[in-house]
Parts: structure tokens; C-alpha cells; sequence
């Protein structure tokens, strides 16, 4: 019989003898922010990685969207297809640059928790209305940190939650030039660009299978330097950051080709202007923001109804929580905010709609 007392340390000896000198070590974690008994058998960032998995907020991202409101078609990325999109593309870059692939997949798996019901549009409406504004990076962190386990959080490490605070990079510079935007570990920079690279691909993927745009419209320089299939496009920026990275003095220095950087900034570009902002998907971002809008204010006006709803969703989060240390708007905030589109229609529908007669 096997003895399992010693194979978390085994793991962490053979992480310093196969990986990189800039990789960082899950011996070297500077630890969680409540004290916690190592596993005998995992790492702690493979603990991470599993609590995340097995979280309720992980599982709710399968009924959120990513770009198309509550598509007809089986194919269409939802905001879990897309995570785990980022996970394959991030364990790939970390796989061929000698990097902590549990580290890196534990930061893509948790990267987008705290993404509000239909996408951005949700994220927008959130950020207008609520007080203090609303960030979905800054909201994963807060799922992990406070809503999940019965209100205790996932007590992740600080490398995890670090990553998961700062993959996001809206729609500023994709390698930021301030480094105090860039994850502390080079698994957790390797998770931003993973981050760009698959939404970049995957979400033109879905606009041409929607029809809001033909292949034809794609820029030709996109076409020429990423290729005409999603499968090409991922390959191409995958290879050149692979590529182009480059080891300085037992530092790792991620970067992109100038050509590719262009291509990429140039295909975001085309996105925003002909997919996120076009009409057909404009007008189902007015329906979600007037949705989630009213139900943000009758919650406010309705403390009762409030109460009532929250635990029938979130009636183990509410154990542990101090109710009276979170504002109430920030309450109602964080309720809305994990909801899966589908829950905010019906519950859209059960308040505002009329009932039958019987």
C-alpha cells in the first residue's frame, strides 16, 4: 500500500528540480489569509484549483453569458466555456515555458467568479448604479474571499488571488506598462494574456456563427497573420507568446511580436466596434440593463423582499456573514451580481409580470 503522508512534499521537491527558476513554487506561497492544515496529498495550489471547481459560483457560470444573451444555438460560448477556454490556453503557455500549471490553472479556472448574469452588459449596469462602482475582477475576489463556503470564502492563497484581482485588463493595453497592474507571478501574467487570446478568437467565432459578422469582414491583416480558423487564430498567438518571451537573467519577460500586438489591438478594435456595439447585440444589452436595473432598486425599496429572495439563492452564504458590517446596497449588489441570467428573467418575471387569472 502506497503511503499518501509524504506526496504533497514529493510534488513539491519535483516541482524545483523540472521547473523554471522565474516559476514559482507552491512551497514558496506566502500562504492564506486564514491558517489552514497543508493536504497530505496535494499542493496548495492544487487545493485551490479544487475548491474553485467545486464551488457553487463555478457552477453558475455555466448559465451566464459570455457575448450572446440567451442564444438558440448549442455552440455559443457561456461564461464557464470561456473560463475553461482560458485554462486550456494558460496551462499550454505555462506547459511550454517550464511555469507552475496548477498555479496557472487554479488563477483561469477563478479568473471570472464574480462575472455578473448577461456579461458585460450586467457589469456596466452594476458599475452605473450600484455605489462604489462594480468590477466583475474585483468581484471574483470577493466570491472567493467572503460569499462562498457558507459566507467563509475559499481561503485561497495569496498567489491565486492575486492573479484573479489583476487578469483583467478591459480595454487598456493588453501587456500593461504599469507594473503595478501585472500579477505578482509571471503564471498569473501568463493568465492575462490567456485571458485575451481566447476571447479574441472565440467570441468571433460566435459572432460568425450568429451572423453578425461574415469571415469576409474580418481585417485582411488579421486574416494573414492569425489565419482564417479559430483553431489558427489561437495557434498563431499562442506561438508568438511562446516565441517572443525570453528568459533575463532567471527572469521571465512575457511579450508579444509588434506585428501580432497590432493584430490582436486591430481585431479587438473590429470586435467592439462591429460585435459588442452592433445592433443586434445592442438591443439585448438595453433588455438585460433595464432588467437588472429594476430589480437593483426594488430590492432597495423592498428590504423584505430582499430577505425573502436572497435565501432562497444564496441561504447557505447568508451562515456565516456579518449583514450588518456589508451596506445594504452592496448586499443587493452581490445577490444580483450571482445570479445566472436565466434566474434574473424568471425572477424579472415572478415581480413585474402579471400572474394569470385561474
Amino acid at each position: 500500500m502506497k503511503c499518501i503522508e509524504n506526496i504533497r512534499r514529493q510534488l513539491e521537491e519535483r516541482e524545483k528540480l523540472y521547473l523554471a527558476p522565474y516559476a514559482f513554487l507552491s512551497s514558496a506561497s506566502k500562504g492564506r489569509k486564514s491558517p489552514a492544515v497543508e493536504c497530505s496529498i496535494r499542493t496548495a495550489f492544487q487545493r485551490d484549483r479544487d475548491r474553485i471547481v467545486y464551488s457553487k459560483a463555478f457552477r453558475r457560470l455555466k448559465h451566464k453569458t459570455q457575448v450572446f444573451l440567451s442564444p438558440m444555438g448549442d455552440h455559443y460560448r457561456t461564461r464557464l466555456t470561456h473560463t475553461l477556454e482560458v485554462a486550456e490556453i494558460a496551462r499550454t503557455i505555462s506547459r511550454a515555458l517550464w511555469l507552475n500549471e496548477d498555479l496557472t490553472e487554479a488563477i483561469a479556472l477563478g479568473h471570472d467568479l464574480g462575472h455578473t448574469p448577461f456579461g458585460h452588459a450586467g457589469e456596466t449596469t452594476l458599475n452605473e448604479i450600484v455605489p462604489g462602482g462594480f468590477s466583475h475582477n474585483n468581484q471574483s475576489l470577493r466570491i472567493v474571499d467572503v460569499l462562498e463556503n457558507g459566507g467563509l470564502g475559499l481561503n485561497l492563497t495569496y498567489e491565486v488571488r492575486d492573479g484573479i484581482l489583476k487578469h483583467s485588463k478591459g480595454f487598456g493595453e493588453i501587456i500593461p506598462k504599469n507594473l503595478g497592474t501585472w500579477a505578482a507571478t509571471v503564471e498569473g501574467r501568463v493568465v492575462r494574456i490567456a485571458d485575451v487570446i481566447a476571447y479574441l478568437s472565440h467570441d468571433l467565432d460566435d459572432a460568425i456563427r450568429s451572423r453578425v459578422v461574415r469571415e469576409a469582414d474580418i481585417p485582411a491583416p488579421c486574416q494573414e497573420l492569425l489565419g482564417t480558423t479559430h483553431s489558427h487564430r489561437i495557434t498563431s498567438m499562442i506561438r508568438d507568446v511562446i516565441r517572443e518571451s525570453r528568459d533575463e537573467e532567471g527572469t521571465l519577460t512575457l511579450a508579444i511580436s509588434r506585428e501580432m500586438l497590432e493584430v490582436m489591438y486591430m481585431l479587438r478594435t473590429f470586435l467592439y466596434e462591429n460585435v459588442y456595439r452592433a445592433p443586434k447585440v445592442h438591443m439585448e444589452f438595453e433588455k438585460a440593463r433595464k432588467l437588472l436595473s429594476e430589480l437593483y432598486y426594488y430590492f432597495i425599496e423592498n428590504p423584505e423582499m430582499f430577505q425573502r429572495h436572497r435565501r432562497k439563492l444564496f441561504e447557505e452564504e447568508l451562515q456565516n456573514q456579518g449583514e450588518n458590517e456589508t451596506p445594504y446596497e452592496r448586499q443587493v449588489c452581490d445577490f444580483i451580481a450571482g445570479m445566472t441570467d436565466r434566474y434574473a428573467q424568471n425572477l424579472y418575471n415572478a415581480i413585474f409580470m402579471p400572474s394569470p387569472c385561474v
